[in-house]
């Protein structure tokens, strides 16, 4: 009786966790609203050619990724001496303003400027979960991973919905590039909401550690039970973020080759699209509940290997709709692997480190994305639509055996 007292959650627990799990969510649905569409809105802001339009494009998407892998290490280590709840307000308030700033761009560099901006001092969602890793007694540590990641999946799910009608109701009234430039607008003002709900209805049970009395990042590597663990986990989420990334971006392109004479690719191609988050949606709340039951080092063996078993009939298949379904499986596969990397993490972490820790994740989260997108554009253009679900497939076999060997007999610490 006197444990299952010491396990309650802490004062204002779900007041926290509603809040940031629907600041996590408009974070998802912000970018989704508006980074699908960044091609077209940069296309209307001058006379670009398709290469230069291509480039730009691409030079927006990367440029995020690429200051969050250089930036995060700084406001890890920030975090773990001010607190989460901090970082949360940064990212939030920061992005509300970037984002704004963006729906006024007169022409392509100062949206890629804005952008790199904006990943320096973005990590709304990983600060988030952070904070409800350390507010989190471990018995429960699956579950809760596993909502913070169906926040952002469901964001992702509704923001081109929304972006699309958005764009073509403003595009209509204004005419021009003012139907993009909308989306940007609402996105700032929904981030300024959740700036405002994270300052005041998250309290974080953190007290602050001088910058003399903080452990230098060295000394706590060597202080964690077990180094090759976190390093693995972070392999891991590079690798699970590059599977997921090299598919996006030819998604739709490989559904127009299965149905070179319709008129209907847009549609298709948007509900392969969506099928992956719809399936980690469903499955995110059993498979966290599993994870505390038997631990997330087994069940992120498991997504690993369905996760590779799944991309081999998505190489062979020509019917897109068999492709949208085995998305959909492999959705559930995903709710497998990325929250019980980050369970494990919060398992085998000092709560006074989580704030570097989940960092570093972060970082090889963003580089996970670049690789991926860099990988699928490649491989699709040097041979073919095929080979990037061929070669995705074999990644995550590569991290299956690699858990297998460095973590196979490691258990994980309960609170």
């Amino acid at each position: 009786m006197k444990e299952q007292e010491n396990e309650k959650f802490p004062a204002g627990w779900h007041k926290a966790f509603y809040t940031l799990w629907l600041g996590c969510f408009i974070t998802g649905m912000g970018y989704s609203m508006t980074m699908p569409f960044i091609a077209l809105f940069i296309a209307d802001l001058g006379n670009y050619s398709k290469l230069q339009i291509n480039l730009y494009s691409g030079l927006a998407f990367a440029m995020t990724f690429i200051a969050q892998a250089i930036v995060s290490p700084y406001w890890g280590n920030l975090a773990d001496r001010k607190g989460r709840k901090l970082m949360c307000m940064r990212a939030s308030g920061v992005m509300a303003l970037t984002i704004t700033l963006t729906g006024f761009a007169p022409n392509a560099i100062y949206i890629i400027v804005m952008r790199f901006i904006q990943g320096s001092f973005s990590g709304y969602i990983n600060n988030a979960t952070a904070l409800m890793a350390g507010e989190t007694p471990h018995r429960r540590s699956g579950w809760v991973m596993s909502q913070m990641m169906t926040a952002g999946t469901a964001g992702n799910l509704v923001g081109p919905l929304l972006g699309g009608a958005l764009s073509s109701f403003f595009g209509n009234i204004f005419g021009g590039a003012w139907g993009y430039r909308i989306p940007f607008f609402i996105t700032g003002f929904l981030m300024l909401l959740v700036f405002f709900a994270t300052t005041f209805l998250v309290h974080e049970n953190f007290t602050p550690i001088s910058r003399e009395k903080m452990k230098p990042m060295k000394e706590i590597m060597a202080g964690l039970p077990s180094v090759k663990l976190i390093i693995l986990m972070f392999i891991t989420t590079m690798l699970v973020q590059s599977s997921s990334m090299s598919i996006d971006p030819i998604v739709s392109l490989y559904v127009k080759s299965m149905m070179p004479n319709s008129d209907n690719v847009a549609f298709v191609a948007g509900v392969v699209a969506a099928t992956p988050g719809l399936g980690t949606l469903i499955a995110a709340s059993k498979i966290g509940h599993k994870m505390d039951e038997v631990g997330p080092l087994r069940v992120l063996r498991i997504g690993l290997v369905v996760g590779f078993i799944l991309f081999i009939p998505m190489a062979l298949t020509h019917n897109p709709w068999v492709l949208a379904v085995l998305r959909f499986f492999l959705g559930i596969a995903s709710a497998a692997m990325l929250p019980a990397a980050q369970t494990v993490l919060t398992l085998n972490t000092p709560a006074e480190s989580f704030g570097r820790i989940f960092s570093y994740n972060q970082s090889f989260q963003a580089v996970g994305s670049v690789l991926g997108a860099l990988m699928g554009s490649t491989i699709s253009g040097l041979s073919s639509y095929a080979a990037v679900f061929w070669i995705t497939g074999f990644t995550l076999f590569i991290n299956f055996i690699l858990v297998i060997i460095f973590a196979w007999g490691i258990s994980y610490r309960r609170k």
